[in-house]
């Protein structure tokens, strides 16, 4: 029999937390404030909250996933991805189409979209990448009130029987990791702007 070990998701395991604010990772279950019903707003809110408690910028955006922030928009890691580098890029602003983005934020959105793409060429050096934005439930999207742009590599050959028989993904790196590639190169691709 074949195994396959994946430590990084034994902090997932042991503490799920069914009864926690949708989008309220566990190490912010105290926050105060009240829960938006959306998951990107309140990680907004709990990585603000977690650093107005005294926590650096850093560790509280990499416990959020939070990989950058701009001025009206921000990038931060898919806590379910598809593949590792899956990461999406949405407006502060709880908005849920393009139609109603102010030019600024729209701009900035995809901006960070270009930026995403050199990161994850420079990081996993993929065969194609996926960009997409599902707007509405019917059309897909799972947090379908905040519109956010998915981003993610791809490489030629890459199912195997745990994709299509299983409905499995195994993915060979863990969030951490993924949060400081995908940090140290936006912000070396931000510097040699």
């Amino acid at each position: 029999m074949d195994r396959m070990w994946s430590p990084w998701r034994y902090s997932y395991v042991t503490t799920a937390d069914t009864a926690r604010r949708p989008g309220v990772p566990a190490a912010f279950s105290r926050w105060p404030g009240q829960d938006s019903g959306c998951v990107f707003c309140n990680l907004l809110a709990s990585t603000d909250w977690a650093i107005a408690d005294g926590m650096t910028a850093e560790e509280a955006e990499a416990t959020a996933g939070l990989v950058l922030r701009g001025q009206h928009c921000f990038i931060c890691l898919n806590a379910y991805p598809y593949t590792n580098g899956h990461v999406m890029v949405m407006p502060y602003a709880h908005l849920d189409r393009i139609a109603k983005m102010p030019r600024e934020v729209a701009h900035e959105l995809m901006d960070l979209a270009q930026l995403t793409e050199r990161a994850l060429e420079r990081v996993y050096k993929p065969h194609g990448f996926n960009f997409g934005l599902n707007l509405g439930k019917a059309a897909g999207a799972g947090v379908a009130g905040h519109l956010h742009l998915h981003g993610m590599p791809r490489w030629e050959g890459d199912t195997n029987f745990m994709t299509t028989v299983a409905e499995t993904r195994v993915l060979p790196e863990g969030p951490e990791q993924t949060w400081c590639h995908l940090r140290e190169a936006l912000a070396q691709l931000k510097e040699s702007k």
